[in-house]
């Protein structure tokens, strides 16, 4: 009964101990997995066109002149321009129009006024309204706009 109890218990714990672990299989047909891309971004970027190349829609505020209504801090009657160009005019009444530029990069809007960048929120926007909110230096400027119609939009000369 011996005989058999030895051969018995050795595959008991050759049936319960774990397999090696298998070793990788290269198939000679399959290419390399190193020759790949390492990040999914730089598989993309080659086969699809980047955002810069694509033509942008220009935002709802631009080629619009928008006008000053109730305001504390800024002069009622006040025009704003965001030209398509860039340029943005500011003429308060009675006085001589500004000329500075804006941009939007990121959805992130900045008005330059006599060479100062301003990083600026657009806090809400609709066909008529505009409500701007300036970070100047001394402090938050909220700017409410409305469209003005009967303005027409400032000629600039060509950069």
């Amino acid at each position: 009964m011996r005989n058999w109890i030895l051969p018995a218990f050795a595959l008991l714990a050759a049936c319960s101990a774990s397999p090696p672990p298998a070793a990788p299989v290269e198939h000679p047909a399959a290419p390399s997995t190193t020759a790949l891309p390492t990040t999914t971004s730089q598989a993309t970027t080659a086969s699809t066109p980047r955002a810069a190349d694509a033509p942008t829609a220009a935002p709802a505020f631009v080629d619009k002149v928008w006008r000053v209504g109730a305001s504390s801090t800024l002069q009622p009657g006040t025009t704003y321009a965001f030209l398509g160009d860039g340029t943005l005019v500011i003429d308060a009444p009675g006085g001589t129009p500004m000329t500075g530029s804006w941009r939007q990069v990121d959805g992130r809007l900045t008005m330059v006024e006599d060479g100062i960048a301003y990083p600026t929120d657009i806090v809400a926007i609709d066909a008529s309204h505009l409500v701007l909110r300036s970070h100047n230096p001394g402090g938050s400027v909220l700017i409410p706009l409305d469209v003005a119609p009967d303005v027409p939009l400032p000629r600039t000369s060509a950069k």
